[in-house]
């Protein structure tokens, strides 16, 4: 369901990511609005404020943004390819969980620790070098609002991902 396999089966995506999805591709971002809301509440919950903040604001962001795009049927396709983030998602989910197991001197945890940095490269840093190119390129084709939101939406998640790659790369590579 995510946007590698959609853009081969539905390639009018990658000419128009504000007016065009594919089929399906609506009540995928509505389901990831929903998984970012019930995460939201449950970290208002069971985390503390100063251990959660930074992945709050986070999902503040793409509840807001992918909000929109439910609501307005536009820009699902821009967020489709902002769902290719959530690949490595998974490897950085399986980190936390070697770690809580006290794993972190396994075979297991150094593989998914290269894995990790990988994907994370790929589908977090490149994907969002390439939407924030994407609304700058298509600034014209975008309301002022929409833009607006798009930008600060990208302004803030890029430096929150470049943070958290950094902080991954020393505690995981640089000891």
């Amino acid at each position: 369901n995510l946007s590698p396999h959609r853009f081969c089966l539905h390639p009018g995506l990658s000419e128009d990511l504000v007016g065009t999805h594919p089929p399906g591709a609506h009540s995928l971002v509505a389901i990831s609005v929903g998984y970012f809301l019930e995460d939201f509440v449950d970290m208002l919950c069971n985390q503390k404020l100063h251990q959660s903040w930074e992945l709050l604001f986070h999902h503040s962001v793409v509840i807001v943004c992918f909000g929109i795009a439910v609501l307005l049927h536009q820009y699902v396709g821009f967020a489709l390819v902002a769902l290719l983030v959530e690949i490595n998602s998974v490897f950085l989910h399986l980190r936390q969980i070697l770690l809580m197991a006290n794993l972190v001197h396994t075979t297991c945890y150094r593989l998914n620790s290269i894995i990790n940095l990988g994907t994370y490269m790929v589908f977090r840093i490149a994907t969002l070098a390439w939407m924030t190119r994407w609304l700058f390129l298509n600034r014209e084709n975008v309301p002022l609002a929409t833009y607006a939101v798009g930008t600060v939406g990208m302004a803030i998640m890029t430096p929150m991902n470049i943070i958290l790659f950094y902080r991954l790369l020393r505690s995981d590579f640089f000891k």
